[in-house]
């Protein structure tokens, strides 16, 4: 066990760091030499949980480098078109002109208060993540199977039908947290109360459930209502915890998936059956999917110990707040067992949330967080570089470094 340790802090980044003094307890000094067995232990333990959830190679390249070396490792031939993009997000808008128009068309109801509730987030002021990887998985699919340089009508729709469910969840999730503030501005719950708050994001979970019978595919169909399913399962996760140190973990990453991943994985996939009959393209699709949207989630948990409220459109430690012990602090953890105590009476205590914060500052969970979300896109470019080269392909590489580097 202990030559593997060695072996393992000595081949990547992802280590450890030595206990650093606790919060309130200057000079408080970490053991020195080899970590105690015990501690080798549950961090070997964490390890192996992590790489087996991750299911990424263990060579660490950085996501440039993957994206400057993909040509040569997996792509079958150089691009066809020549053309070039700079901006993943300027490419995909180009096929998504009048989203938010269209999706306000798709809310068309009375009475006008119920109206307004529903198209509130429809403001066009965000970058539309979910509907650009949408319609750039369709176009790198529909490239690859026969060289179409186009989207179809029922892949943009796929488009519009992930950023309304998507939309629905927040509302939700607001009424539950209790939110104030969303994407810099008052939330749905504090402007019109949360009974008609949660009319509200039925209303335009009903309307996405309509333009999806519309596309008339049964598979596709199949596929996004599991999506409906995972973010209830996934709520549910949430208002759950585990004791054991492992099982927190793989339950942190289930509900990952289910809550943000899922919708985005399922999206993928439903627009690769679409526009290619090939399964195994089905499984590329999604597979981007789940790992790019597990990335965007634990930048997101980072996010909110790094950025300011105002980068962010919403409060910092809101997770801490909510009772949540997300990836830095399961990671600060390992470094300081009496966050136990804290996570298993979700920082209930006045101060509580002030004192977990200090430990995952003073710990290196914001780096292991970042670490493993960086596996995660790792894993979704190898995933998306073996399809056939496009513009889109290339962008949703791009994407995956723009999920790493992003501030709010």
């Amino acid at each position: 066990m202990a030559s593997s340790w060695w072996r393992w802090r000595h081949g990547c980044s992802w280590r450890p760091a030595a206990r650093t003094p606790a919060p309130g307890a200057p000079g408080r000094q970490g053991p020195q030499g080899p970590p105690p067995a015990a501690a080798v232990r549950a961090q070997m333990s964490c390890f192996y949980l992590v790489k087996s959830l991750t299911s990424a190679c263990l060579n660490m390249y950085s996501i440039s480098r993957l994206h400057h070396t993909t040509s040569a490792v997996f792509c079958y031939s150089k691009p066809q078109s020549g053309e070039k993009y700079t901006d993943p997000f300027q490419l995909g808008r180009r096929y998504l002109k009048g989203l938010y128009e269209d999706i306000r068309k798709e809310l068309l109801i009375s009475p006008i208060e119920l109206k307004e509730m529903s198209e509130y987030y429809f403001d066009g002021k965000g970058k539309a993540f979910r509907p650009v990887i949408v319609v750039l998985m369709a176009r790198a699919c529909n490239s690859h199977y026969n060289n179409s340089r186009d989207v179809q009508a029922s892949q943009r729709s796929i488009a519009l039908i992930a950023e309304m469910i998507h939309t629905a969840s927040l509302v939700h999730d607001d009424v539950i947290d209790d939110a104030s503030s969303r994407r810099g501005k008052h939330t749905v719950n504090k402007i019109w109360g949360e009974k008609k708050a949660v009319l509200a994001g039925d209303l335009i979970l009903s309307a996405a459930s309509i333009a999806l019978a519309r596309i008339g595919n049964t598979t596709v169909i199949s596929i996004l209502t599991q999506v409906i399913e995972d973010l209830v399962r996934g709520e549910f996760l949430q208002l759950g915890s585990k004791e054991n140190e492992n099982e927190r973990f793989a339950h942190y990453l289930e509900k990952t998936f289910k809550k943000t991943a899922s919708l985005i994985a399922n999206s993928c996939k439903a627009v690769s059956v679409l526009g290619c009959p090939d399964p195994v393209v089905h499984e590329i699709a999604y597979q981007y999917g789940k790992n790019l949207g597990i990335a965007f989630q634990l930048i997101d948990d980072v996010l909110d110990f790094t950025s300011c409220s105002e980068q962010m459109g919403k409060p910092t430690s809101a997770d801490l707040k909510l009772g949540l012990a997300t990836g830095p602090v399961l990671f600060a953890c390992q470094q300081f067992p009496e966050m136990n105590a804290l996570i298993m009476r979700r920082f209930s205590l006045p101060g509580d949330v002030d004192r977990a914060r200090q430990y995952v500052l003073q710990s290196d969970g914001v780096q292991q967080t970042t670490y493993l979300a960086q596996r995660y896109c790792h894993e979704a470019v190898r995933e998306i570089s073996k399809l056939r080269p496009s513009p889109e392909r290339d962008a949703l590489i791009q994407l995956s470094e723009t999920v790493l580097t992003r501030d709010k």
